[in-house]
Protein backbone atom coordinates (compact mmCIF):
# COMPACT_ATOMS: atom_id res chain seq x y z
CA UNK A 1 0.00 0.00 0.00
CA UNK A 2 1.05 3.59 -1.06
CA UNK A 3 2.76 5.68 2.32
CA UNK A 4 0.48 8.43 1.52
CA UNK A 5 -2.80 6.43 1.51
CA UNK A 6 -1.85 4.55 4.76
CA UNK A 7 -0.88 7.93 6.71
CA UNK A 8 -4.82 8.74 5.50
CA UNK A 9 -6.45 5.71 6.57
CA UNK A 10 -4.84 5.95 9.96
CA UNK A 11 -5.24 9.37 10.31
CA UNK A 12 -8.91 9.12 9.90
CA UNK A 13 -9.11 5.84 12.21
CA UNK A 14 -6.93 8.30 15.29
CA UNK A 15 -9.25 11.45 14.44
CA UNK A 16 -12.46 9.22 15.31
CA UNK A 17 -14.14 7.09 17.63
CA UNK A 18 -17.34 5.66 15.97
CA UNK A 19 -17.68 3.34 13.24
CA UNK A 20 -20.93 1.30 11.47
CA UNK A 21 -20.43 -2.37 10.89
CA UNK A 22 -22.46 -3.74 8.96
CA UNK A 23 -23.56 -7.54 9.51
CA UNK A 24 -25.16 -10.26 7.36
CA UNK A 25 -28.53 -11.48 9.10
CA UNK A 26 -29.30 -15.12 9.06
CA UNK A 27 -32.37 -14.13 6.66
CA UNK A 28 -29.48 -12.26 3.96
CA UNK A 29 -30.58 -9.13 5.15
CA UNK A 30 -28.20 -6.35 6.32
CA UNK A 31 -27.98 -4.77 9.93
CA UNK A 32 -25.79 -1.75 10.40
CA UNK A 33 -24.63 -0.65 13.98
CA UNK A 34 -22.54 1.94 15.47
CA UNK A 35 -20.16 1.36 17.95
CA UNK A 36 -16.97 2.38 19.14
CA UNK A 37 -13.77 1.51 18.64
CA UNK A 38 -10.40 1.85 19.41
CA UNK A 39 -7.58 0.63 16.73
CA UNK A 40 -3.83 -0.18 16.65
CA UNK A 41 -2.75 0.81 13.37
CA UNK A 42 -5.28 -1.39 11.16
CA UNK A 43 -6.45 -3.36 13.15
CA UNK A 44 -10.16 -2.18 14.47
CA UNK A 45 -11.29 -3.74 18.08
CA UNK A 46 -14.99 -2.90 19.48
CA UNK A 47 -17.34 -4.55 21.91
CA UNK A 48 -20.91 -6.10 21.09
CA UNK A 49 -22.81 -8.27 24.14
CA UNK A 50 -22.76 -11.78 24.08
CA UNK A 51 -27.03 -11.77 23.64
CA UNK A 52 -27.32 -9.32 20.90
CA UNK A 53 -28.22 -9.79 17.58
CA UNK A 54 -24.64 -8.57 16.50
CA UNK A 55 -22.82 -11.23 17.58
CA UNK A 56 -25.50 -13.34 16.08
CA UNK A 57 -25.04 -12.31 12.67
CA UNK A 58 -20.97 -12.47 13.30
CA UNK A 59 -21.57 -16.10 14.56
CA UNK A 60 -23.44 -17.24 11.34
CA UNK A 61 -21.27 -15.35 8.67
CA UNK A 62 -17.93 -12.91 9.80
CA UNK A 63 -18.13 -10.86 6.76
CA UNK A 64 -18.39 -7.61 8.10
CA UNK A 65 -18.62 -3.95 5.97
CA UNK A 66 -17.06 -0.64 8.36
CA UNK A 67 -17.87 3.10 7.51
CA UNK A 68 -15.51 5.38 9.55
CA UNK A 69 -16.73 9.56 8.71
CA UNK A 70 -17.64 12.69 10.31
CA UNK A 71 -20.13 15.24 9.52
CA UNK A 72 -18.82 18.03 7.47
CA UNK A 73 -19.52 21.65 6.04
CA UNK A 74 -18.32 21.44 2.66
CA UNK A 75 -18.90 18.52 0.65
CA UNK A 76 -15.20 19.11 -0.40
CA UNK A 77 -14.36 17.91 3.05
CA UNK A 78 -15.83 14.60 2.67
CA UNK A 79 -13.31 11.92 4.18
CA UNK A 80 -14.10 8.82 5.43
CA UNK A 81 -13.35 5.05 4.96
CA UNK A 82 -14.86 2.02 3.84
CA UNK A 83 -13.47 -1.33 4.82
CA UNK A 84 -14.68 -4.84 4.00
CA UNK A 85 -13.36 -7.33 6.76
CA UNK A 86 -14.00 -10.03 8.80
CA UNK A 87 -14.53 -10.06 12.39
CA UNK A 88 -12.64 -12.29 14.84
CA UNK A 89 -13.83 -12.95 18.21
CA UNK A 90 -11.20 -12.55 20.58
CA UNK A 91 -10.84 -14.96 23.72
CA UNK A 92 -7.60 -14.65 25.31
CA UNK A 93 -7.86 -12.59 28.22
CA UNK A 94 -4.10 -10.59 27.35
CA UNK A 95 -5.41 -9.84 24.34
CA UNK A 96 -8.31 -8.19 25.62
CA UNK A 97 -6.49 -6.52 28.86
CA UNK A 98 -4.50 -4.87 25.43
CA UNK A 99 -7.61 -3.79 23.59
CA UNK A 100 -9.29 -2.41 26.55
CA UNK A 101 -6.26 -0.65 27.65
CA UNK A 102 -6.19 0.58 23.66
CA UNK A 103 -10.10 1.73 24.64
CA UNK A 104 -9.59 3.35 27.53
CA UNK A 105 -6.97 5.75 26.10
CA UNK A 106 -9.57 6.68 23.52
CA UNK A 107 -12.58 7.38 25.67
CA UNK A 108 -11.11 8.09 29.22
CA UNK A 109 -14.94 8.54 30.96
CA UNK A 110 -15.36 4.86 30.33
CA UNK A 111 -12.79 4.67 33.28
CA UNK A 112 -14.89 2.88 35.58
CA UNK A 113 -16.04 0.94 33.24
CA UNK A 114 -16.40 -2.98 34.62
CA UNK A 115 -13.73 -5.43 33.50
CA UNK A 116 -14.45 -7.02 29.96
CA UNK A 117 -16.35 -10.88 31.23
CA UNK A 118 -15.76 -12.25 28.16
CA UNK A 119 -18.71 -14.71 28.42
CA UNK A 120 -20.98 -11.41 28.43
CA UNK A 121 -18.78 -9.10 26.18
CA UNK A 122 -17.68 -10.03 23.11
CA UNK A 123 -14.47 -8.37 21.59
CA UNK A 124 -13.94 -7.94 18.17
CA UNK A 125 -11.34 -7.45 16.20
CA UNK A 126 -11.33 -6.75 12.59
CA UNK A 127 -8.13 -6.25 9.99
CA UNK A 128 -9.87 -4.16 6.90
CA UNK A 129 -8.80 -6.46 3.76
CA UNK A 130 -10.19 -3.96 1.55
CA UNK A 131 -10.17 -0.48 2.12
CA UNK A 132 -12.47 2.71 0.01
CA UNK A 133 -10.23 5.74 0.97
CA UNK A 134 -13.40 8.72 0.45
CA UNK A 135 -11.35 12.00 -0.48
CA UNK A 136 -13.72 14.63 -2.09
CA UNK A 137 -11.16 17.51 -1.53
CA UNK A 138 -9.46 15.43 -4.80
CA UNK A 139 -12.93 16.10 -6.21
CA UNK A 140 -16.62 14.69 -5.84
CA UNK A 141 -16.74 11.17 -5.62
CA UNK A 142 -12.98 10.67 -5.14
CA UNK A 143 -11.98 7.28 -4.07
CA UNK A 144 -8.87 5.04 -3.73
CA UNK A 145 -9.49 1.59 -3.13
CA UNK A 146 -6.68 -0.49 -1.62
CA UNK A 147 -6.14 -3.47 -0.74
CA UNK A 148 -4.30 -4.55 2.83
CA UNK A 149 -1.45 -6.64 2.37
CA UNK A 150 -0.10 -9.12 5.21
CA UNK A 151 2.88 -6.57 5.21
CA UNK A 152 0.51 -3.60 5.99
Amino acid sequence: MERELKDKILAILDANRLLTVATLRPDGWPQATTVGYANDGLDIWFLCGAQSQKAANIAHDNRVSITIDHDVTSVSEIAGLSFAAHAIRVTDMAEIERFVALLMAKYPEYAAMPPVNPEEVYCLRVRPELVSVLDYSKGFGHTDLVEVGPED
